[in-house]
């Protein structure tokens, strides 16, 4: 009766310890040893303080930085115990109002800029983490910025400039500018 249960439970136990336990501290010890860095979370020091990570993205709304593409996480923003879109579709209302409001944001913190506004900076990713804004994100901020810092545009501009990823492998994506990064090198720049 218990013939066929005993090799079973050995199976299980064996396969359990192999996959379970052996297989994911070898790949951690791998990890640890190759890519220290990015297998701690690509995490961000400053005065020896953790700040941030470079892969998960923050709020900012202080207009002398810029600011991260919308988090839809909850129950605070970008909150990555809780990584998930909106599940809004176009049609939704409540997207819609959203989208309204963010972009008023945005025309109240530079009332002056008459440009369209990009995408990425009204509408969350679809994890509600994404650290990094499009390059006409960035673009579209540079006076607001440069602005509240006593900064010359020009000066700005190249700090996005050094801050910009090119797609992934060369080919993966659109170009890219980490929030976080650029605006630790913000405070960085002198006016």
């Amino acid at each position: 009766m218990f013939t066929p249960f005993l090799p079973a439970l050995r199976i299980l136990v064996v396969l359990t310890v192999i996959t379970g336990v052996a297989y994911p501290l070898l790949v951690t010890g791998i990890a640890q040893l190759v890519f220290p860095r990015q297998a701690n979370g690509s995490l961000v020091e400053s005065g020896g303080k953790t700040i941030g990570s470079t892969l998960i993205g923050q709020p900012f709304s202080d207009p002398k930085y810029f600011w991260s593409r919308p988090s839809a996480t909850s129950p605070q923003p970008y909150n990555a115990m809780a990584s998930s879109g909106s599940n809004q579709g176009p049609r939704n209302p409540a997207l819609a109002d959203a989208v309204k409001d963010r972009i008023k944001a945005l025309r109240d913190g530079d009332p002056d800029n008459t440009a369209p506004v990009p995408a990425d900076l009204v509408t969350a990713s679809g994890s509600g983490l994404d650290p990094d804004i499009s390059v006409a994100a960035a673009d579209f901020q540079v006076r607001r910025v440069a602005k509240a810092r006593g900064l010359g545009e020009d000066k700005v501009r190249a700090l996005v400039a050094a801050h910009t990823s090119g797609p992934t492998f060369g080919m993966l994506g659109e170009p890219r500018v980490n929030v976080l990064a650029l605006n630790l090198a913000l405070d960085q720049a002198k006016p």
